[in-house]
């Protein structure tokens, strides 16, 4: 069996009035994230992570913020095309791991619902698919809620 593991990473600064997407969900929320995309920085992690896996480089070189086509594209398309390319090399997803560092809103109770929107994209069960979310402690960007950042890893399989 071939196994091959990706990490990736991704930040996106806040502002009033956006809309906040997060692993696929919509999160209510006074502020979301400055993008091209929708700004969904744990796909974007995630899609990097899983670029990652095959050496493809990452999600800015395939969907470049200078290509009018991906304004405000639903990043749940880009990670749908991303896995795709997984599949075109002969892999599979195994698993995925999604850590989100934000001060506000409280990640909690939206967490489920994350898992439930990325695992048929991905192409796994829900228990594939872990995210996690934490603050910083009001320490850094994040922490004076600036910003949020996204770690996540893949594993894939053939």
């Amino acid at each position: 069996m071939d196994i091959r593991i990706g990490n990736g990473y991704d930040v996106h600064a806040l502002a009033p009035g956006l809309p906040m997407w997060l692993g696929g969900v919509q999160i209510p929320s006074e502020n979301g994230f400055v993008a091209h995309s929708d700004g969904d920085v744990a796909i974007h992690a995630l899609c990097d992570a899983l670029l990652g896996c095959l050496a493809l480089g990452d999600i800015g070189h395939l969907f470049p913020d200078s290509d009018p086509a991906w304004k405000g594209v639903d990043s749940k398309l880009l990670l749908a095309r991303v896995v795709d390319l997984v599949h075109a090399k002969g892999y599979k997803v195994g698993n995925v791991d999604i850590t989100i560092a934000l001060q506000r809103p409280k990640l909690a109770p939206h967490i489920a619902a994350m898992r439930a929107a990325l695992a048929p994209i991905l192409g796994v069960p829900e228990d594939c698919v872990s995210v996690k979310a934490t603050t910083t402690e009001h320490l850094g960007f994040v922490g004076r809620g600036e910003g949020c950042e996204v770690w996540a890893s893949a594993l894939i399989t053939k």
